[in-house]
């Protein structure tokens, strides 16, 4: 694992935070206001977790679910994930994204944010697994295909047997920049597929192939 590169994402993600967080996390906009902000999460969640329950739940109550979120940022999906399930846990690199994040989340005792290296989910406590597991715009900003696909291992551990994780990567075929910390690596169908029986997953369903917002559903074996 190129930790130089960790340190960079870490350093790069703060500098962003301390620069103007909310824009980095969210960009189709320069300035939000706190309402704003936090319904641009809600409309995340409506689009990519209410639509897809039965997925999620399996039948199961969500204010009964344990949910984990990687790239938690400044807390703009945490907290609409707060409002839908039992308790939530999240990560970040980031550690002025996680100040952020936990003013943003300080009225929900539900939510719970961690910083960590960038890699690796140590940081969450395993007592207990986890029912889902979800990312979004976190994945298209990591240039390197070993991290995401140690983050899928890493979710796979904290997963029950069963669970989704659900997550999005950057699929364009052919990048015009080279990878750097805010461009990521490219995934095409076939290595999201090859990635996901590495990591001992089921691909149920892929979602964007192509094009910058790459879904995948993946339950755990």
């Amino acid at each position: 694992m190129d930790h130089s590169l960790l340190q960079q994402m870490q350093k790069d993600w703060d500098a962003r935070a301390r620069e103007n967080a909310r824009h980095y996390v969210a960009t189709e906009k320069s300035e939000w206001t706190d309402e704003e902000f936090f319904a641009s999460g809600e409309l995340e969640a409506v689009g990519q977790i209410d639509t897809d329950m039965t997925n999620i739940c399996q039948g199961r109550d969500p204010r009964t679910l344990r949910v984990l979120e990687i790239g938690c940022g400044a807390g703009r999906v945490t907290r609409a994930l707060s409002n839908r399930f039992g308790e939530v846990h999240a990560v970040d690199i980031s550690g002025e994204m996680i100040a952020l994040a936990k003013q943003a989340l300080a009225d929900r005792p539900n939510a719970h944010v961690y910083q960590n290296n960038g890699m690796d989910l140590k940081v969450v406590p395993p007592d207990v697994p986890f029912d889902f597991a979800f990312s979004t715009i976190v994945f298209q900003h990591i240039p390197s295909m070993e991290v995401i696909e140690n983050y899928v291992h890493e979710v796979r551990r904290l997963l029950r047997p069963g669970a989704l994780f659900k997550f999005q990567v950057q699929g364009y075929a052919d990048l015009k920049a080279p990878p750097d910390t805010w461009l990521g690596v490219s995934f095409s169908k076939h290595q999201a597929i090859e990635m996901a029986e590495r990591c001992d997953f089921e691909p149920r369903y892929l979602h964007g192939a192509g094009a910058q917002y790459f879904w995948l559903w993946f339950f755990k074996k």
